[in-house]
């Protein structure tokens, strides 16, 4: 396979999770984008060109920004950690068990085909997320 090693399994496992994660709200937003705007986006188009035009643009490279501040900052991996453990975000909802794990892991595994579906199925037809189902 892909992975020789213990380390680098773990190498592949953390961007794995990384890559679910960013995909599982990448899907939703994209969603969400298609039917609510923020105040002072009336004019961005609504679909995944978004990122292109006007305020659309400023707004992703502000997203994009705090994404990297985030990463570069906050989300640094802990080697005595599990991967994709960086403590819980929610008092409230404290399960970080095998069982979530393995949830979380599949669930981010199908937003990246998601993801990729509703970018490849918006740039062909040049419709938003929500109109591509009805």
């Amino acid at each position: 396979g892909f992975s020789t090693d213990a380390a680098k399994f773990r190498d592949f496992r953390e961007k794995e999770i990384k890559h679910g994660r960013l995909a599982m709200m990448g899907a939703l937003g994209m969603l969400t984008q298609s039917l609510v705007q923020l105040p002072g986006m009336e004019g961005v188009p609504k679909g995944v060109t978004a990122c292109t035009v006007g305020n659309g643009q400023t707004g992703f490279l502000l997203t994009i920004g705090i994404i990297a501040a985030l990463e570069a900052a906050v989300f640094q991996q802990d080697p005595n950690k599990e991967p994709g453990n960086f403590g819980n975000p929610v008092p409230w909802f404290n399960d970080y068990s095998d069982e979530m794990r393995s949830k979380e892991l599949n669930n981010g595994r199908i937003a990246m085909f998601s993801a990729v579906g509703i970018i490849a199925s918006s740039l062909y037809t040049g419709k938003a997320a929500i109109e591509q189902l009805g």
